[in-house]
C-alpha cells in the first residue's frame, strides 16, 4: 500500500451525506459505507479529526430564514450535529477503528467537552476524534469549525468530501457548461463566490496556510486516494 502524503487531516463531512438518498435522516447503508472509507484512511495510518454537519436533521440558517430566532436555530442545530456524531461513532467502531466524540457544548453522560490537547492526545493514541456541536457558538457553521479544529489540532490539510468532484466555476447540475478546477486560490474562491466552504472558514485557511482538498465522498476509496496524494476532486491553496 502507498505510504499517505498527509499523516494527520481533518476530514469534513456534510450532515446531508449521512442521509443518501432519502434526504433526511440517516441512511444506514449510507453510514456504513463513509465509516469503511474512513477506516480504510485509519487502517493506512493516518490521524483523523472528523467535524460533521447536522443538515440532514435540522438546518439553523434555514429555520431563521423562516422567523426563528438565529441563536436558537443554530443551538438546534449544533444538538444535531452531535446525533450525527454519535451514528458515526458507532458505525466506525463496527469497523474495528477506536473513537473518541468531544463536544463543544458539555453533555458529560454521551461525550467528552472539547479540550484541544486531549484531542490531539486521542490521535497520537491511534483514536479518530469525532468533533460535535461546531464551535459551540451561533452564527458559525460547521466549515468554520472544521477550519478551527484542523489549525488547533495542526492537521496538515482539511479534507472537506461532498456529494461533487470537486470545484466548478457554477452549479455542475445545473449547467452542462461548468468547468471544473483541479486547484483554485483562497482568493479566487472568495471573489468568485464560490460555495465551497462559507467565507469565514476560507479566509481562516487563507490566513493559516491550510490548504483544502474537497472531493466526491459517494465514490468509495476516495478519501484513501485523497490521503494518498492522488489528484482527486480540487486543491484550493
Amino acid at each position: 500500500m502507498k505510504e499517505p502524503v498527509y499523516k494527520r487531516i481533518l476530514l469534513k463531512l456534510s450532515g446531508e451525506a449521512l442521509a443518501g438518498k432519502q434526504g433526511t435522516g440517516i441512511n444506514t447503508a449510507t453510514i456504513t459505507q463513509i465509516a469503511q472509507d474512513v477506516a480504510e484512511a485509519y487502517k493506512a495510518g493516518v490521524q483523523i479529526g472528523l467535524v460533521i454537519g447536522g443538515g440532514n436533521i435540522y438546518r439553523g440558517v434555514a429555520a431563521s430564514a423562516e422567523g426563528m430566532d438565529r441563536a436558537s436555530a443554530d443551538y438546534m442545530g449544533m444538538l444535531a450535529t452531535c446525533i450525527n456524531a454519535l451514528a458515526l461513532q458507532d458505525a466506525l467502531e463496527k469497523q474495528g477503528v477506536p473513537t473518541r466524540v468531544q463536544t463543544a457544548i458539555e453533555m458529560a453522560e454521551i461525550a467528552e467537552p472539547y479540550i484541544r490537547r486531549k484531542a490531539i492526545r486521542h490521535l497520537e493514541k491511534g483514536r479518530i476524534v469525532i468533533f460535535g456541536a461546531g464551535t459551540g457558538n451561533p452564527f458559525f457553521t460547521t466549515d468554520t469549525a472544521a477550519s478551527l479544529r484542523a489549525m488547533e489540532i495542526n492537521a496538515q490539510v482539511i479534507m472537506k468530501a461532498t456529494k461533487v468532484d470537486g470545484i466548478y466555476d457554477k452549479d455542475p447540475a445545473k449547467h452542462a457548461d461548468a468547468k471544473k478546477f483541479d486547484k483554485i486560490s483562497y482568493i479566487d474562491v472568495l471573489n468568485r463566490g464560490l460555495q465551497v466552504m462559507d467565507s469565514t472558514a476560507i479566509s481562516m485557511c487563507m490566513d493559516n496556510k491550510l490548504p483544502i482538498i474537497t472531493f466526491d465522498l459517494t465514490q468509495p476509496g476516495n478519501i484513501l486516494k485523497a490521503v494518498q496524494g492522488e489528484i482527486i476532486g480540487t486543491l484550493v491553496h
